[in-house]
């Protein structure tokens, strides 16, 4: 059973962090369930202390990916319908490979911006701007936690990595 649970944890954390840049998937959530697999390992050292720190990780840093855009498009100005655009254009550019997932919610935002006011482009680039903004810091957010839960499954996995990653602090 251990085994599986290793490998179980690995995958949810791998898919964790692909997670984090492929918006149909919940990567915190994932890297979080690979942790649990992990700690449920008889060899496990990871806490139940870390378990609950992680949880509370994962819970905060999920719902501000679901805020920060609708508040950063609005911090820059934005409109309602730049917000929708913003998150129309996550979706959208789901078609389009890693540049639309990129630059999708920053064309949706100029559009929704656009077709709210179509005589100010310049506020509608500044509330793309915005949007764009808003997916670098959630995706960063959600990469760092993601990250972090792979190496402390992969440290509780692995001894010899574990080792150097203490000698690293």
């Amino acid at each position: 059973m251990d085994v599986l649970l290793a490998i179980l944890a690995f995958v949810l954390s791998v898919l964790g962090i692909v997670g984090c840049i492929v918006p149909v998937l919940p990567g915190v959530v994932l890297s979080y369930l690979g942790l649990l697999c992990a700690w449920g390992a008889s060899y496990s050292q990871i806490s139940a202390a870390t378990l609950w720190l992680w949880l509370a990780l994962t819970a905060a840093v999920s719902a501000a990916d679901y805020f920060l855009p609708a508040w950063m498009t609005r911090r820059f100005g934005g409109s309602r319908a730049g917000a929708i655009g913003a998150t129309i254009g996550i979706f959208v550019g789901l078609f389009f490979g890693p540049w639309g997932i990129v630059l999708g919610p920053f064309a949706g935002a100029v559009a929704g911006e656009l077709l709210h006011d179509s005589t100010d482009s310049g506020k509608a680039f500044r509330v793309g701007f915005g949007s764009f903004m808003a997916f670098i810091v959630g995706t960063g957010l959600k990469l760092i936690a993601c990250l972090t839960m792979f190496v402390l499954v992969a440290a509780d996995m692995w001894t010899p990595f574990k080792e150097w990653v203490s000698g690293l602090f």
